[in-house]
C-alpha cells in the first residue's frame, strides 16, 4: 500500500492530483468528520475529509522529520494518486524505462474554427495531459470540431501555475505527453505557461510547437503599418497609472508596436495612447480578427481615440501602433549668420569649441567641414 505524507504547514487542495470522485470539502482531521472515498471500487473505504487537503509527497520509510518539527501524519492514498494528473497508470518503475515526454504548444482558432489544422487535432488526441486555460471553453471547441481527447483536461492559469509546473514535469518523466492551449490563438505570447515552458525546458525535456493562429501576427500583417521591428506589449494593466507608465517605456516610441484592448476600456487606453505616444503618431485599430464581423481602422492615434468605434466597442481589439514618422528633410539651408548663432549657443553649453563645432553643426544638419565654411563667410566672427 502507498502512503502519503501530510505535512502540518501546508494548506490548499491538491486539486489537480486527485480524481474528481474524490474530492470532499475541507474539514477538520478527526473522526467525527469523514468522507466516502468513491474512487476506490467495490471494497469503499472511509477516509477524513482532511485527507483531501494535502500535497503530492510520500513518505520515506523510517525517516523521522527535523528535530522541532511535529512528526508526519500518514494515511493510504487513493488508487492511482500518483499517476492521475498523467491521464493514466504507471509506476516509478515504468518510468525509469519509458523514454521522455514531450510538451506541446497547441495554437487554437481566435475565431473561426476552419483555422485549426488537423496536426493540431492529432496532437491533442494523443498525449496524456491537456493543459487548457479554461476548460470550459476549451470544451466547448473540443465539441465543436467534434475531436475526441482521451487524456485528461486540466487548467492552467497565472494563479495555480506554479503547481501545475511539478505535476507535468512528473508526467514527462513517465514518458507521456502533455500539451497547452489557450482560449484562442497561440498559448504563453500573452497568455499563461511561460513558467511552465522555462522549467520544462531546464529540466531537459523536448518542448514542440504546432503552429497556428495568432492574434498579434495576424493583426501586423493586416495593419498597413512597419512590420518590422515589431513589439507586442500584450493587454496593458487596467489602472491608469500602471497603463501610463508602460505606454511610456522608451521600446513603444522605437518600433511598431501591437497592443491587445480590452473593450471595456477601449477609450480610455486610446485616450492614455495618444497623450503620451503621440496624437500624430500612425496606428490601425482592428476588430474581430478572422471572425464575420472583422473590421479594421487606419489613421492616427489621435483620430483612433475620437472615433466612432469607441462610442459602442463591440468585441476583441488589437491596436498596431506604427513608428513615429521621421520628419522630411528641410530645402532650407542656413546661412553663415544662423551658423555663427548656432555655434555660439553651443560653446556656451559646452564651453570647448571643438565640440561645440561637432554639436553645432549636427543641430543644423551640416558637414563639419561645410559648417566651418559658413562661419568663416560670416563677418561678426
Amino acid at each position: 500500500m502507498e502512503w502519503v505524507e501530510r505535512l502540518p504547514s501546508h494548506n490548499f487542495t491538491a486539486s489537480l492530483l486527485l480524481p474528481r470522485a474524490s474530492h470532499a470539502r475541507a474539514g477538520s482531521f478527526g473522526a467525527s468528520r469523514l468522507r466516502r472515498n468513491r474512487s476506490s471500487g467495490p471494497a469503499r473505504r472511509f477516509l477524513p475529509a482532511e485527507a483531501f487537503r494535502i500535497p503530492h509527497f510520500f513518505a520515506s520509510n523510517g525517516q523521522q522529520p527535523p528535530s522541532g518539527q511535529s512528526s508526519p501524519i500518514l494515511i493510504p492514498a487513493p488508487p492511482g494518486y500518483d499517476s492521475y494528473a498523467c491521464g493514466g497508470r504507471s509506476t516509478m518503475a515504468d518510468a525509469v524505462e519509458t523514454e521522455s515526454g514531450t510538451l506541446w504548444i497547441v495554437a487554437t482558432p481566435i475565431g473561426t474554427l476552419g483555422d485549426f489544422s488537423t496536426r493540431a487535432g492529432q496532437v491533442l488526441q494523443q498525449v496524456s495531459l491537456v493543459l487548457a486555460e479554461d476548460t470550459r471553453r476549451t470544451r466547448r471547441l473540443l465539441v465543436g470540431l467534434d475531436l475526441k481527447v482521451s487524456g485528461s483536461l486540466r487548467s492552467l492559469h497565472e494563479y495555480n501555475e506554479s503547481v501545475v509546473v511539478p505535476v507535468v514535469l512528473q508526467c514527462l518523466r513517465e514518458g507521456r505527453d502533455a500539451a497547452i492551449v489557450s482560449d484562442a490563438g497561440t498559448p504563453v505570447l500573452s497568455d499563461p505557461g511561460f513558467e511552465l515552458v522555462h522549467r520544462v525546458r531546464e529540466e531537459g525535456f523536448q518542448v514542440a510547437s504546432v503552429p497556428g493562429p495568432s492574434a498579434f501576427v495576424a493583426a501586423l500583417a493586416a495593419s498597413g503599418q512597419p512590420p518590422l521591428p515589431a513589439v507586442l506589449i500584450g493587454f496593458l494593466p487596467p489602472k491608469k497609472g500602471q497603463r501610463r507608465r508602460r505606454l511610456s517605456e522608451p521600446i513603444m516610441s522605437q518600433a511598431t508596436t501591437v497592443i491587445f484592448l480590452s473593450p471595456h476600456r477601449l477609450g480610455a487606453e486610446l485616450l492614455d495612447a495618444a497623450e503620451i505616444l503621440g496624437k500624430g503618431r500612425p496606428a490601425t485599430l482592428m476588430a474581430e480578427l478572422s471572425k464575420r464581423h472583422e473590421r479594421a481602422e487606419m489613421g492616427t492615434l489621435g483620430d483612433l481615440a475620437a472615433g466612432h468605434e469607441v462610442q459602442k466597442p463591440r468585441g476583441e481589439y488589437v491596436l498596431v501602433i506604427g513608428p513615429p514618422l521621421e520628419e522630411p528633410p528641410s530645402s532650407h539651408k542656413p546661412g553663415p549668420r544662423e551658423a555663427n548663432d548656432a555655434y555660439l549657443a553651443a560653446l556656451d553649453i559646452t564651453g570647448e569649441r571643438r565640440e561645440a563645432l561637432r554639436n553645432a553643426a549636427r543641430e543644423l544638419h551640416l558637414g563639419r567641414r561645410e559648417f566651418y565654411a559658413l562661419l568663416l563667410e560670416n563677418e561678426d566672427l
